[in-house]
């Protein structure tokens, strides 16, 4: 997270602060006093260009013939402030005293500013790419870099129980990342309101905690969380914690998690700070252990399950057993539901369900076909085909009973399979004996448990077919990667589609996952970006079809209504820095046609009155598009790849087929070389007037002097530089990588040198449809983003296009979301803000260019 005030606001100063000296054992003044030391590390190779100021704490007992203890803290100004929430000096002083903790050396590090370079830019925070990400780096600066400065001539144990990393919120996640990466080194973690949402990948701790049941790491953690904590971008924060506490004690951890008051502060954890102190350093202190609440309430049909005389049957027709080409050497049985109701001359809606032979049983849980004869004859839903298949069965493979081999593999992974499978080859077969309508508002897909996660992927994958999902049970875990769903949902431009979901309490905690802490976080995650969703819950129960039979007639009543939706947005949780998507999007706004039938479009640029340019590099031809009129006119004849004003109003101009970076007088069309020799690919202009280039091939950025056409590397190594943009006030070069899985930042100083180069953007990788879907691992996504070109708004919000489509990040480079490409079958090649007021994102997406509203007005 951005960085947070630990106090309260000040007119419960005070109150407040009475609370934390009576509740903090706040050093009397008799007590002994620790020491500080205090100084500012500049030295950083992991974290190049950054300086950090901190202390460390000596308490009066320390003897240097003796090692202590060590606890260190993340945001450690706030950690120490007199006073303040958590006062650790004060608290330190007096529980050493007590003996309550051992003799413990505290070292309080603040994060890392990069510093500006060039006259009137800005310092930079590094704070939630130390802290957010995922990995070992920021484990390694403290273990190897920043600790041996700090604590030169201290005397501290070495062994990983004698040490501690504490932090509080993105600094709460990495203390955890610091202890999970090098338990050798740190055995003992307090994390406060930590961050295990999707700043940076943090979603992924629960499943990764769970798959170390048979080796757990030797570290004891603390987890303090506030009931009214945040529920935003990034993701909800209770939640998370919840879910993460499951994990620990389902893989055998020590562990506590503390439930206070409060929101996204310090408050509460500060007054439980001496207890989770106490705990911590108790070898004995007893771990929590939450006992399952799985109950077996005594299950009956609901009425609108059982058959009645005076409604009329529909028929159940079995289909011959099914031989997939998507999911060759499978065959599976399916049976298609026809209402009584349908007639051949009007589309009927479609709903297909997934495990079909037990979800047609009309003696079993579910009864769908007589829930659909009562729902249709009462006008409650239309007349509605339903497609019951059951998951493909490996040919070569002899049957066990009911049970299908190809089941995880086509229902848990992730990606489009067995949305193509559904489209290219039941549906089809279906559509040549009835009259099914195509409009995705009449089209659902239902399931329940990995039957539910795959009806959501479906309807995720292809909301121009699925518009409607009900999912009972939904595994949303780490079966095949499913638990990213909570994360993804709220960092994605909203799906046109209805999800209804039923879970409880009682659902199955295993080594996959918590489905009820999933499903919540998924429904969660649904109600923050306004989907049209509702979750019914109950507690008790278990992973079956008892609760979600009982509430299937009234789902269908909710999935079927026929009512607009009207989304309810709240982004009152969102912190100052949180960009979400939410807030940059138009209400009913999207994608409109600029120009078409262009042989291939790239090269997107404006001017200083929002007019936009553009290339089609087959004609070959420079465009200029009227902000206001929309008029199109040929400036150049030229085939170009990148285009940008400098701050002289000079055009200039990539044109890697002819190896030279060009002017382009748009006027006249008049052409001067700039400089020669270079394989530009695209291009970025400093404040003051040097201009960098991508040569993709050699890996390279190279700097340019305009004036004399000089060439020198300003960088090597990123693998496949492509895209380039300036920050707003000058300072922040970011270059996209179309080989690799980041987006890459530098530090501009004058004369267009380049330095503090850290992979800042972690973008969203595409699944490879040909990888391998292996069982409890991620899917496999594509190791090549294939980051193109780039566009920077007024705020310093970065927008990368990539094969997933335009990734958006806000100015310290934490992910924003993604929109789609507006056309999926055409590459997606770069885009720029243009237009009145520089308000429309234009993006170049193959033979066409499209462009929509944000509310990124320039003040």
């Amino acid at each position: 997270m951005q960085s947070i005030s630990f106090l309260p606001r000040p007119r419960a100063a005070w109150a407040c602060l009475m609370a934390v000296l009576s509740l903090h054992c706040v050093a009397l003044a008799d007590d002994p006093k620790g020491t500080f030391t205090d100084g500012t590390f500049k030295d950083s190779q992991l974290f190049p260009g950054t300086e950090r100021q901190y202390s460390v704490y000596i308490p009066p007992q320390y003897r240097s013939d003796q090692p202590v203890k060590l606890m260190v803290f993340m945001d450690g100004k706030n950690y120490r402030k007199q006073g303040g929430s958590f006062d650790v000096p004060a608290v330190f002083d007096r529980l050493i005293e007590e003996k309550a903790m051992p003799v413990t050396v505290a070292v309080f590090v603040n994060p890392g500013t990069v510093t500006a370079s060039m006259p009137g830019t800005k310092n930079r925070s590094n704070r939630s790419f130390e802290y957010d990400s995922l990995g070992d780096r920021y484990a390694k600066f403290l273990t190897t870099e920043f600790l041996p400065v700090a604590l030169e001539g201290v005397n501290v144990s070495t062994a990983p129980a004698d040490r501690a990393v504490c932090g509080i919120s993105s600094g709460g996640i990495a203390a955890f990342t610091v202890a999970w990466q090098m338990p050798e080194q740190f055995g003992k973690v307090i994390s406060h309101i930590g961050s295990y949402t999707n700043i940076r990948g943090g979603w992924a701790y629960p499943g990764l905690v769970r798959k170390t049941k048979n080796d757990p790491k030797p570290i004891k953690v603390y987890l303090q969380e506030g009931k009214d904590d945040l529920s935003n971008l990034h993701g909800n924060w209770p939640l998370a914690n919840q879910d993460l506490a499951a994990a620990l004690q389902f893989a055998g951890y020590p562990y506590k998690l503390v439930m206070t008051d409060g929101g996204h502060s310090g408050k509460y954890a500060g007054q439980e700070f001496p207890n989770a102190l106490r705990w911590l350093w108790d070898d004995s202190a007893e771990s929590d252990n939450v006992p399952s609440p799985a109950t077996k309430p005594k299950w009956q049909p609901h009425p609108d399950a059982i058959a009645r005389d005076s409604v009329p049957t529909g028929k159940v027709i079995e289909m011959p057993e099914f031989e997939s080409k998507v999911f060759a050497g499978t065959t599976r049985k399916w049976a298609v539901y026809v209402p009584d109701q349908y007639k051949a001359d009007q589309p009927a809606a479609l709903m297909i369900f997934q495990d079909g032979e037990r979800m047609r049983d009309t003696n079993g849980r579910w009864r769908i076909p007589t829930v659909f004869d009562n729902l249709i004859a009462g006008g409650e839903m239309p007349p509605t085909i339903a497609v019951f298949i059951d998951p493909g069965h490996e040919i070569a493979k002899p049957r066990r009973g009911n049970k299908s081999s190809n089941r995880s593999f086509e229902y848990d992974s992730l990606g489009d399979r067995y949305s193509r499978f559904l489209l290219d080859e039941i549906i089809p077969e279906v559509s040549q004996q009835y009259n099914l309508s195509s409009d995705p508002k009449m089209r659902a897909i239902g399931g329940s448990s990995s039957g539910a996660i795959c009806a959501f992927t479906a309807a995720w994958e292809h909301p121009d077919q699925f518009g409607k999902v009900f999912s009972s049970v939904g595994s949303f875990t780490n079966l095949r990667g499913g638990d990213v769903y909570a994360s993804l949902i709220r960092k994605t431009e909203p799906k046109p589609i209805r999800v209804y979901m039923a879970d409880t309490s009682g659902d199955v905690d295993n080594a996959f996952g918590s489905w009820p802490w999933a499903n919540q976080r998924v429904a969660s995650s649904l109600k923050y970006m306004g989907y049209d969703s509702r979750l019914d819950w109950a507690e008790g129960y278990a992973h079956n079809a008892d609760y979600g039979s009982s509430r299937f007639p009234d789902a269908m009543r909710w999935l079927w209504r026929n009512e607009d939706h009207n989304p309810v947005i709240d982004t009152s949780d969102d912190l100052g820095g949180d960009l979400t998507l939410l807030n940059l999007l138009v209400p009913g706004k999207t994608w409109e046609v600029v120009a078409e039938n262009i042989g291939f479009a790239d090269a997107p640029c404006t001017d200083d009155q929002g007019n936009f340019y553009y290339c089609d590099m087959k004609a070959p031809a420079v465009y200029r598009v009227d902000a206001v009129s929309g008029k199109s006119s040929v400036i150049a004849t030229e085939s170009v790849s990148g285009l940008e004003f400098g701050p002289d109003g000079v055009l200039y101009a990539c044109q890697g087929s002819k190896d030279r970076v060009i002017s382009i007088d748009p006027n006249n069309g008049d052409v001067a070389v700039v400089a020669s020799g270079v394989k530009p690919n695209d291009m970025a202009v400093t404040a003051d007037g040097w201009i960098l280039i991508t040569e993709t091939r050699d890996h390279k950025v190279t700097r340019i002097d305009p004036k004399n056409g000089d060439v020198a590397t300003a960088d090597l190594g990123i693998q496949r530089p492509n895209g380039i943009a300036i920050s707003p006030d000058g300072g922040t070069l970011a270059v996209s990588d179309y080989g690799g899985p980041s987006t890459w930042t530098f530090r501009i100083s004058e004369g267009g040198e380049l330095d503090a180069k850290m992979p800042s953007m972690p973008m969203r990788l595409a699944i490879d449809p040909e990888g391998e879907f292996n069982f409890n691992q991620p899917p496999p996504y594509q190791t090549a983003s294939r980051g193109d070109g780039m566009a920077v708004d007024h705020i310093g919000r970065y927008y990368v296009t990539s094969e997933v489509g335009v990734q958006v990040f806000d100015p310290t480079g934490r992910p924003c979301g993604v929109l789609p490409k507006p056309d999926s079958s055409q590459p997606l090649t770069s885009c720029i803000l243009a237009g009145p007021d520089h308000s429309y994102l234009y993006v170049t997406n193959g033979t066409t260019i499209f462009r929509r509203p944000l509310t990124v007005t320039k003040p």
